[in-house]
């Protein structure tokens, strides 16, 4: 098994749809795609998933009609055969790991998941703790600088062991979950985990739990119970736990008035949210954005950023792209 390295750059589009254009592009390998710049897109729907880690700036992914943002922070490991298109915005930095399910195979052992499991992803949205983002910069750096295969190979092997111990909890979780076989059980798991990233994903929408019982296949009442049993908390417990973290993200990023992120985050009663960010994060929104000096601080870099974004994108035909990646001048 081998990795492959390939870097996107402003403008430049890679799209690799199907099992087809991923056979031809790494076959059973493991494609390390890193993009930076304003405009860097993949398209992508393999049957394997992907992970996308975002590094600096931020990553806009696009699923139909669902559209949403990942930050430095955040982690995505998305299902298999979900068609996804990531942005870079702005100076964006990010990396993608996309591989078929014979490849996932091979790296996650490799990386040393459970020899008694059928190895692969588990779709999940994850914190991604400095520390992992620290191996994604060494992924980012092996490919960037043509470190070599081993250099690539270790960078991606340590990356992927990193992402196997955020998922070991799972195991427990399945077990938890209903069914007589652990086929039965593993299947409930992924239902649930469809529903719990939906959340994640739609956290300011509007979402009640007989929409969110029918993703998962299940009446309201088992799902309610289904959910409390594998995760130890209610869907509503952890709706409201992703808007807070929304609503603190943006406390720390926006310029938006305090009123307005709590709406933006899907609370529509100011008291409740100032009350609920308050027992949440031990500090009030407002000490919070003081602390962080968001103000005008933040209001120049949006304004330099949407700046940056009415500017005409760079040509992404080969010889244009080749000459971006020779300079790597925005990393």
């Amino acid at each position: 098994m081998r990795i492959i390295g390939e870097t996107l750059r402003v403008g430049a589009r890679l799209e690799l749809v199907g099992v087809d254009a991923l056979r031809q592009r790494c076959g059973d390998n493991v494609l390390a795609i890193v993009g930076g710049g304003r405009g860097a897109t993949l398209a992508t729907a393999g049957d394997g998933g992907c992970i996308w880690l975002p590094l600096r700036g931020r990553l806009r992914l696009s699923s139909g009609d669902t559209s949403f943002t990942l930050e430095p922070g955040q982690m995505l490991v998305s299902e298999a055969d979900q068609r996804l298109q990531a942005t870079g915005r702005g100076s964006a930095l990010w990396v993608a790991l996309i591989a078929q399910r014979p490849g996932w195979r091979r790296a996650l052992l490799r990386a040393g998941a459970a020899l008694g499991t059928e190895p692969g992803l588990v779709p999940a949205w994850h914190a991604a703790a400095p520390t992992l983002r620290r191996l994604a910069m060494r992924v980012v750096r092996a490919v960037l600088e043509s470190r070599g295969e081993y250099a690539l190979q270790s960078a991606v092997d340590d990356l992927l062991g990193g992402v196997v111990e955020l998922q070991a909890d799972f195991a427990d979780m399945i077990e938890r979950c209903p069914g007589r076989t652990l086929t039965q059980r593993q299947n409930v798991f992924l239902r649930l985990q469809r529903v719990r990233n939906l959340m994640a994903t739609r956290c300011e929408q509007e979402l009640d739990i007989p929409e969110l019982a029918r993703v998962a296949s299940y009446s309201p009442w088992h799902f309610i119970r289904a959910f409390h049993s594998v995760y130890g908390e209610t869907p509503h417990a952890y709706l409201v736990d992703r808007r807070l973290e929304r609503a603190r993200r943006l406390v720390r990023s926006s310029p938006l008035a305090i009123s307005e992120i709590a709406g933006a985050s899907g609370f529509e009663n100011r008291c409740a949210f100032s009350r609920l960010f308050r027992q949440r994060f031990g500090i009030s929104a407002a000490a919070l954005r003081r602390e962080h000096g968001v103000g005008t601080r933040a209001l120049r870099q949006r304004r330099c950023e949407d700046e940056q974004l009415r500017r005409p994108a760079v040509s992404a035909t080969p010889s244009a792209n080749s000459r971006q990646l020779d300079a790597a001048t925005d990393f």
